[in-house]
């Protein structure tokens, strides 16, 4: 159950969205799966992590910066879909201080774990910066549980 970070696949959607000074990060499993079953486990994040988040809306409430995304019909996890095809999914939002998607892409027999982050103004850096530490633990926890999981494609 190796996590590898690996360059983004060429195939991801998230290469029309990247700029200068634009934070990205990639991630990838040995595993056979849809992106929709990949995001399914990746957002159902243990308990540790679902603390983490509580912690995360109790500091940037009173920023007033956004916990829960736009309404959507469509979600995995916390997170709006934005777009799904047969290879790659991607989810997130917009708030005041940054843009964030995540992609969850099926290339060769991997699963890719991807997260776009464009910050806004000096806030959106401050934040990244201080959730870092905590963004590699949780994405490298979600496709070791990936990896872990009964492989199923459909």
């Amino acid at each position: 159950m190796h996590v590898f970070a690996v360059p983004l696949p060429p195939a991801s959607a998230l290469h029309a969205r990247r700029v200068r000074g634009d934070f990205l990060d990639f991630y990838a499993v040995d595993a056979e799966m849809t992106p929709r079953q990949a995001a399914e486990i990746i957002t159902d994040f243990p308990g540790w992590a679902r603390f983490l988040l509580v912690i995360r809306r109790v500091v940037t409430a009173p920023f007033g910066l956004d916990n829960d995304g736009p309404d959507a019909a469509d979600r995995v996890g916390i997170f709006p879909v934005e777009s799904e095809d047969e290879g790659e999914l991607i989810a997130g939002f917009d708030d005041k201080h940054l843009e964030f998607r995540v992609s969850v892409l099926r290339d060769g027999g991997r699963v890719h774990l991807a997260t776009w982050v464009n910050p806004h103004n000096l806030g959106g850096r401050i934040y990244l910066a201080a959730i870092m530490p905590f963004h590699i633990m949780i994405a490298r926890n979600a496709l070791a549980r990936v990896a872990a999981a009964p492989q199923a494609v459909a």
